[in-house]
């Protein structure tokens, strides 16, 4: 679980809303794991689409928040939970600056 949040947390710092069409304007391709689309929500799932076509299904926030359950002191439960609200903001966040990057 962990894994999967840091995943999408780490793409997400290094993905830029509107990279992509910054780099298809220079003519030079981003890097594959740019990313180009997200869907969904945070009681659904997202869905979060690569350059290089690669797609990944981050777990809903209620199966995210129950992974967190499984740590054995209060503290890090607490951490965990703290971190899966802030990516799945983040998420939500990146969905709509693609969605006006993609308007214009």
């Amino acid at each position: 679980m962990k894994k999967a949040i840091a995943v999408v947390a780490t793409v997400g710092i290094l993905s830029t809303a509107g990279g992509t069409a910054a780099w298809a304007a220079a003519g030079n391709p981003p890097p594959d794991g740019t990313i180009t689309d997200v869907s969904g929500d945070k009681r659904n799932g997202f869905t979060v689409e690569h350059y290089d076509g690669t797609v990944r299904y981050p777990p809903k926030i209620s199966e995210a928040k129950a992974e967190c359950d499984e740590y054995g002191n209060r503290v890090n439960r607490v951490r965990c939970r703290t971190e899966v609200i802030i990516w799945y903001r983040d998420l939500q966040r990146m969905k709509v600056s693609l969605d006006y990057a993609n308007a214009g």
